[in-house]
This record gives structure tokens, sequence and C-alpha cells, in this order.
């Protein structure tokens, strides 16, 4: 047993020496042939950068169009090739020309954003804008009027491009191409919306896209978006007037042009007032888009520079209507300033959307709108002194004093001019508090002199402000008036001149909202300006007194009734009648020519002329007209009671 054991152990020592050699040397055999499998996996990795060039040579040449992603995948195994041979073998030939493939197709894709965004980058429509800055004053139910910049399918492959040029191509030239061709667009649109308005300037409206259209017949809608006030309204204002017999005369104020004109400069302030509230949505707009295609810490930068061109635009164009303000005012033209008003207080109503767009630009681009504001507010303040001092200092010229009696076309200016400030009494307002003209006219400053709340302390002073800027222009007005009354040798003419002017104040001051702004300076002014009228009508009548006086009680020659009239009892009758019917005849034909447009105030005068008149007529008439004391009775007994009465009938009517 032993012996077996022995030699079982001995034979089991020979087999594992035998085995283990083979073992090892399998172990070394299955090693070698992993490392050849791994050398030749790493062997063809190599080897496929090598081929890359050949294998997208052609789809990069052919450019990304079409097919966008392919592309990518071949710029994606492009750029690999390029990192190993920089990484394993700087010298090698290879890597030039991976290199130079990468940059063509770098190229490729700075070209493909540029040609994408130019093929789809449209101006929009001038109804689109139209309905989109109408859409938050009009539209209350129907959905919000959004703008599609660009389609889904491209907008993608732009993020694409954009996301890869930033990661890969570490060029942010693309970031300037988008701003030129989405400021070039955003530019025409608002150049398309201001020739939109040249070629419907005589429209009697503007044009809205039929979807707008559609919905406003089913929904509901705000008010009608306002036009701002313009001289067109002015110059209906003074037809209006001429039909209610308060104004006269003939030709037409020099704060209303003509038609022609109007409707043109109507159209211009139109215009220009879209323009702004275009700007504003179309930029937001563009800021919406532009976030989704340029990366986060560039938006502002590039956004700033996109809208340069279009900003920059608007705000030539505002400081060219300031000039054009400017020159007429140094021409005593200052119907101009009536076109700052509406655009001014659009500005100042838009400023805080203005600023909200303009948010995170460079301050020199936030600071172009303050500066137009500013400008138009010092031109604007300068205009309504100046107008002020022009009412004071109007020459007296002879002249230029309607022949009739009726309304001084200063007169009628200054009232136009007035009422123009109702639509606009915030902005008006700020124009003088520009010119700190508080001081000047003695307005307490303190909210607590005003006796009311620090938040009401600001439209309480500006109503006073402007109340006092308007009693100005009324006290210099009145004071003119009476120096051009001077200018007629006839002292009831030139009484007529000063009721007729005062009378149309008066009614237009009562027409308007501009009594209730004189009220908060000037109390009762309506119950002044009738004193002024009740005073020249009786210096009117007193013109009258050359007719009236000879037959009156006291001027009467005294005899017995029944007792024969001596020659000069008989004279001083004749000699009665006679300066009667001169007197009489000499103001009726003279006075015939005179106007007074007011058909209320008119009718006042006459009856008043009649009572007066003929009151003193009729007693002389029946104490006289039986007594003998001529033998041609016609020559001096002319007219009848009715006839005088008809004659006075016919004053102020020149076509009877």
């Amino acid at each position: 047993m032993v012996s077996i054991l022995s030699s079982f152990e001995s034979r089991l020592m020979q087999l594992e020496n035998s085995i283990i050699p083979v073992h090892k040397q399998t172990e070394n055999l299955q090693r070698l042939q992993d490392n050849v499998d791994k050398t030749l996996s790493c062997l063809d990795h190599v080897i496929s950068y090598y081929h890359v060039a050949k294998d997208t040579e052609k789809i990069i040449k052919e450019g990304p169009a079409g097919r966008l992603e392919e592309y990518l995948n071949c710029m994606a195994r492009i750029q690999k090739a390029v990192e190993y041979f920089q990484d394993n073998n700087p010298d090698s030939p290879e890597l030039n020309r991976v290199k130079l493939l990468f940059e063509k197709g770098k190229e490729s894709l700075e070209s493909e954003f540029r040609n994408l965004l130019t093929r789809n980058s449209k101006a929009v429509p001038p109804v689109v804008i139209l309905d989109l800055v109408a859409g938050d004053d009009e539209i209350e139910t129907v959905d919000e009027v959004s703008l599609e910049h660009l389609p889904e399918n491209i907008l993608q492959d732009l993020i694409c491009i954009s996301m890869w040029l930033v990661e890969f191509g570490r060029n942010l030239d693309f970031m300037n191409v988008y701003y030129q061709i989405r400021s070039n667009q955003l530019d025409r649109s608002i150049k398309g919306l201001k020739e939109h308005f040249r070629k419907n300037s005589s429209s009697s409206g503007v044009l809205y896209s039929p979807a707008i259209q559609n919905k406003r017949k089913d929904t509901p809608s705000k008010k009608a978006i306002k036009r701002p006030g313009t001289i067109r309204k002015a110059q209906k204002l003074l037809k209006q007037y001429s039909q209610h017999g308060l104004d006269g005369k003939k030709g037409v104020s020099n704060l209303t042009p003509s038609e022609g004109k109007e409707d043109m400069l109507d159209s211009e302030i139109d215009s220009y007032i879209h323009s702004i509230s275009a700007f504003i949505k179309l930029a937001q707009s563009e800021y919406q888009l532009l976030m989704e295609i340029i990366p986060e810490h560039h938006q502002k930068r590039t956004f700033d520079s996109l809208i340069q061109e279009a900003l920059d635009g608007l705000m030539v164009e505002g400081e060219s209507i300031v000039s054009t303000a400017r020159r007429a005012i140094m021409r005593h033209d200052y119907s101009a300033v009536l076109t700052i008003f509406p655009i001014l207080k659009h500005l100042k109503q838009t400023k805080q959307e203005f600023d909200q767009v303009l948010q995170g630009t460079a301050a020199g681009t936030k600071n172009k709108l303050p500066v137009l504001i500013t400008s138009m507010e010092m031109t604007g303040a300068k205009a309504l002194e100046e107008f002020a001092d022009s009412i004071k200092n109007d020459p007296d010229k002879e002249y230029n004093m309607p022949k009739d009696g009726t309304v001084h076309e200063l007169t009628s200016n200054a009232i136009l001019f007035l009422q123009q400030l109702l639509d606009f009494q915030e902005t008006a307002s700020a124009m003088l508090a520009s010119q700190v003209l508080g001081d000047t006219y003695n307005i307490p400053l303190d909210p607590r002199e005003t006796g009311s709340s620090t938040s009401n302390y600001n439209s309480e002073f500006s109503k006073r402000l402007l109340s006092n800027y308007i009693c100005k222009i009324l006290g210099n007005l009145q004071l003119n008036l009476h120096s051009k009354a001077k200018v007629y040798e006839d002292a009831a003419l030139g009484a007529v001149f000063l009721l007729n002017n005062f009378n149309y104040i008066l009614k237009s001051l009562e027409k308007s909202e501009l009594i209730q702004l004189v009220a908060v300076t000037q109390k009762l002014p309506d119950k002044t300006y009738k004193g002024h009228i009740a005073e020249q009508l009786q210096i009117y009548q007193r013109s009258w007194l050359k007719v009236t006086t000879p037959i009156t009680e006291s001027n009467m020659p005294t005899f017995q009734p029944g007792t024969k009239l001596k020659d000069k009892e008989r004279q001083a009758i004749k000699d009665r009648f006679k300066a009667f019917n001169d007197g009489l005849e000499e103001l009726c034909k003279i006075q015939k020519s005179w106007a007074i447009p007011d058909k209320e105030q008119r009718n006042k005068i006459r009856r008043a002329q009649k009572e007066n008149v003929t009151g003193a007529y009729r007693v002389f008439w029946q104490r006289y007209s039986n007594v003998p004391f001529t033998k041609n009775t016609e020559k001096y007994i002319k007219y009848r009671v009715e006839q005088v009465e008809e004659m006075i009938e016919k004053l102020f009517d020149t076509s009877a």
C-alpha cells in the first residue's frame, strides 16, 4: 500500500511538473492573442482617422443645406480627427488636410446660417403691425396678435448651427451676421409702415388684416383707437364756431394750414406715433426670437446692435420734427408746436414700455428717448412762451383790422391754440414746468400750501400752472384788443369790435373745458367777460345819442295846443325831425356793414336799440306828426315808427 501511494504521488508530481509549464505557456499565448486583437482594434481606429477626410470631403463640399444633422455628424468626425493628429502626430500631412476641411465646414455652416436667415427674414406687413399695435387697445377677447418671424424648421436649424458655432466653432462672427440681417428687417418693417401711411394719407382710416377685421365683427371691443389731437381739430373747431355765428371773418387762421398740407401733416404725425409703437412691439418680438438663437451672455449686446438702425431712424425723425418746429417758431408760426404735443404725449405714455424693451442695453441707447423728450419739451416751452409774447405784442396794423368790426384773427388764433391744450394738459404742463414757470406765476411749490395730499399735489400743481398760462394769454389778448380798437376812427365800431371779440372768447370758453381751467385762477371768468361785453355795449349805444338826443323831451319846443306856431317853433320842430332823419339814415347806412356774427348778441343789440330809439321817436312822432309845422310834411316826417324798427332790424346785415 505504501509503495502504491508513493508511486501515485510520484506520478502526480510528474504530471504537475509537465502541466504547469503548458498552462503558463497557454496563458502567455492567450495574452499575446489579446494584445494582438487590441493592437488591431487600435490600428483600425487610427486608420479610420486617415479615412475621415476622404469619407466626409464630398458632404462638406456640398454644404449643409437640407441635411444639417448629417453635416454636423461629419463635422464631429473631422473635429475628432483634428484632435487625434494634434495629440499623436502633429507633423502628419493628414492634420493639415482635416484642419482645412474643418475650417471649410465651419465656413459653410456660417454661410448656411446667413442664407437661412436672409431667405426667411421678411419685413412685417404694415397691416399686421397695425393689428399688433392696435391689439392692446381694441381687442379684449380675441387671441393675442403674435408674430412668427421664422418657420419652425428654419428656427431649429438656426439654433443648432448657433449652438455648434459657439461650442465647437469658437467664432462669434455669426452674431454680427444675425444682428445685421435682423436689424435690416426691423428697419424695413418700420419704413414699410411709414410708406403705408404715406399712400393712405387721404383715406378715412388705416387698413387692418382680414383676420382682425373678422374678429372685430363678432367681438365686443374697446373704444376705437384714438387719433392724436392735431391741427385738423383746430380747423374743425374754427368751422364749427363759424357755423354757430361766433366768427364772421373771411379767410383762414394762420394756425390752420390748407387742406392738402393738413392731411399731409396729420399723416406724418400718425405715421411717427404708430412707428414708435411699432418699434416697441417689433423690438419685443425680436428679443424673444434672439433669446432662442443667441447664447444668453451675448443676447443684450447683440440686441443693442440689432435695434440701433431703427431706433436711430426714429430719433433722427423726431429731431427733424423738433428742428422744423424751431424754424417755424423763429418765423412766429406757432402751429408747428401742435405737431409736438401729440407726439410728446405718446412718447411719455410709452416711455415705460420703451425702458423695458431697452433694459440691459448700453447707456447711450437708453438715453436716446429721454434726450428727444427733453428736446421736445424745451422746444414746446419756448413756443408756449413766445406765443404768449406774440399775443401781447401783435402790432396794431390798420390794414390788418377787420373793417366790419368782427372777430380778429389774433383772437381766433389764441383761442384755437388754447383749445389744443385741453387734449394735452399734462404735456403742456410739463413743458411749462420745464422752464420753472411756477416761480414766474407765483404758484406755491410746497404741497402743504395747497392743502392737499402729496399724491394729489402734482396734478393740482399742473392744473394751476396751465390755468395761469391760459389766463396770461387771455390777459395779453385783452390788452392787445383794447389797443387795436383804438385804430378805428369811429369809437362805436371799436366798441363793436371789442364786443365781438369778448363775446367770441366767452362763448369759446363756455363751449370747452377752458372755462374750468380759467376758473382755477380767476374767479367767475364768465361774469368778468359779460361785464366787458356790457361795457362795450354801452359805448356803442352812445353812438345813437345823435339820433335820440334831438327828440328827447328836454329838447322839444313848448307851445300851447291849438295856437298858431311861431316861426321859431316851427323851425325848431323841423330841425328836430331833420336831425333825427339824418342821424338815423347815416347810422343805418354805416352800421349795416358792421358785423355781429353771434345771432343771440345781434338780436339783443337790435332789441335794445329798438327800445331806446323807437321809444323816444314814438313819443316825439305822436306829439308832432299832426302839428302843422310845415306844408312839406313828407320832407320831415319821412319815417313811421314801424319803418324805424325795420331799419334798425337791418343793422349788421350786409345783405339787407
